[in-house]
C-alpha cells in the first residue's frame, strides 16, 4: 500500500479516465454517434467540430440539475441535435432518440481498466471508499456494469448536485456523506484542477494518468494505473 494512504480512512475515486474509458475514444461521440454521422462528420474540420462540442456542452453544463434516466436522455437528445444542426449531419429524430438512448443506456459504451475490482475490493477491507463524479443518472448502472458498486460506501454525483468539479459544494457534499475531516480522505482524478478544488478543502490529492492526456507535470502524486495503490 502505497505510504500517502497511511493514516486515510476514506478514498474518493473519480469514475472516468479513473475506473474506465469510453469504448469509442470519446465520452459523447459514442459508436452509435459514430455510426448513424457517417461521412458527413469526417468532411467536417477540427475546428467546426469542436465549436459544436463546445455549443452542445454550454447545453449541458445548464441543464445539468438530473434527476433520472429519461431525463438525462432528454438531455443528450438535445445535445446530439445541436451537433447535428451545428455540422450538418442531418440526423432524424429517430437517429438522434436512437443516439441519445444508446448513450444512457448502452454499458459496452464503457470499459472498465484492467484490475479495478481487485483493487477496490482490496482496499474495501480498509478503508470505506466513494465517487465524486461529474456524470449523469446513468452512472449507478455503469457502476454495477463495471463491477465495482458493492465496495461502494458513498456516491456524489455532479447531475444531482447541480454543479461541475473543482466547485466546492460537490466535494462537500461527499465529505457531509462519509462524515470524516477531509484531511482523513483521498481524492483520485485525471484533472488537475479538480483534484486543486479537493486540495483547497484540505483533501489528500492523486492524479491518475492513466489516459496518456492526464499525464501531466503536478507536484501531486502522479500514478498510471489503479493497481499501483495496492502494490
Amino acid at each position: 500500500m502505497i505510504d500517502i494512504l497511511k493514516d486515510q480512512k476514506v478514498i474518493f475515486f473519480d469514475v472516468g479516465y479513473t475506473l474506465d474509458m469510453p469504448a469509442s475514444g470519446d465520452w459523447m461521440f459514442t459508436n452509435k454517434f459514430l455510426e448513424l454521422a457517417g461521412e458527413k462528420l469526417k468532411q467536417r474540420t477540427e475546428a467546426e467540430i469542436q465549436r459544436a462540442r463546445d455549443k452542445g456542452l454550454r447545453f449541458l453544463a445548464q441543464s445539468h440539475l438530473v434527476q433520472n434516466v429519461e431525463a438525462e436522455i432528454k438531455n443528450f437528445f438535445d445535445y446530439y441535435s445541436i451537433i447535428s444542426d451545428q455540422l450538418e449531419l442531418g440526423l432524424s429524430e429517430a437517429g438522434r432518440e436512437q443516439i441519445a438512448r444508446d448513450r444512457a443506456c448502452n454499458m459496452k459504451n464503457y470499459i472498465p481498466y484492467p484490475g479495478i475490482t481487485e483493487v477496490l475490493s482490496t482496499l474495501s477491507r480498509t478503508y470505506q471508499l466513494g465517487i465524486i463524479s461529474d456524470t449523469w443518472p446513468s452512472i449507478e448502472p455503469q457502476l454495477e456494469y463495471i463491477g465495482v458498486s458493492q465496495y461502494l460506501s458513498f456516491t456524489t454525483f455532479s447531475c444531482f448536485v447541480g454543479v461541475f468539479k473543482p466547485d466546492k459544494r460537490i466535494y462537500l457534499d461527499a465529505l457531509s456523506k462519509c462524515g470524516v475531516p477531509a484531511e482523513e480522505t483521498v481524492f483520485i482524478d485525471d484533472v488537475v484542477r479538480n483534484l486543486d478544488g479537493a486540495a483547497a478543502l484540505g483533501m489528500t490529492p492523486i492524479l491518475i494518468a492513466a489516459n496518456p492526456d492526464a499525464d501531466v507535470e503536478t507536484d501531486y502524486l502522479k500514478i498510471h494505473d489503479l493497481r499501483e495503490l495496492i502494490r
